[in-house]
């Protein structure tokens, strides 16, 4: 006779931030952090050594959630990367960050 093993479905631990972007646990450490270590290279006991507020079991289960979820992650970071983008374009214009590191040396 065998004893039934009874499985706990676990959530995985991500987070709305209040700028829209998708945290780990309790930490300040952004999905996007975390998938840019993983997609160059690192595998998640590196990840846990740059990131220390990390618990590996976090690491591994936001990579799990990634792979199953490909799709409607990878749709995130782009939206994600477009807004940075847009950002990054408008601070231009409204700042004048052309030459701005050479007007400052010359401020000196």
């Amino acid at each position: 006779m065998s004893i039934p093993v009874e499985f706990l479905a676990t959530a995985p631990p991500l987070r709305w931030d209040e700028a829209g972007g998708i945290r780990i646990g309790q930490s300040r450490v952004t999905l996007d952090s975390l998938l840019a270590a993983y997609h160059t290279g690192s595998t998640p006991e590196e990840i846990a050594l740059q990131y220390d507020v990390l618990h590996l079991s976090e690491i591994y289960t936001a990579i799990t959630y990634y792979l199953t979820h490909r799709q409607q992650i990878d749709n995130y970071l782009e939206q994600r990367r477009q807004k940075a983008q847009q950002h990054r374009q408008k601070l231009a214009q409204n700042y004048n960050l052309v030459n701005l590191r050479q007007r400052l040396l010359t401020r000196h």
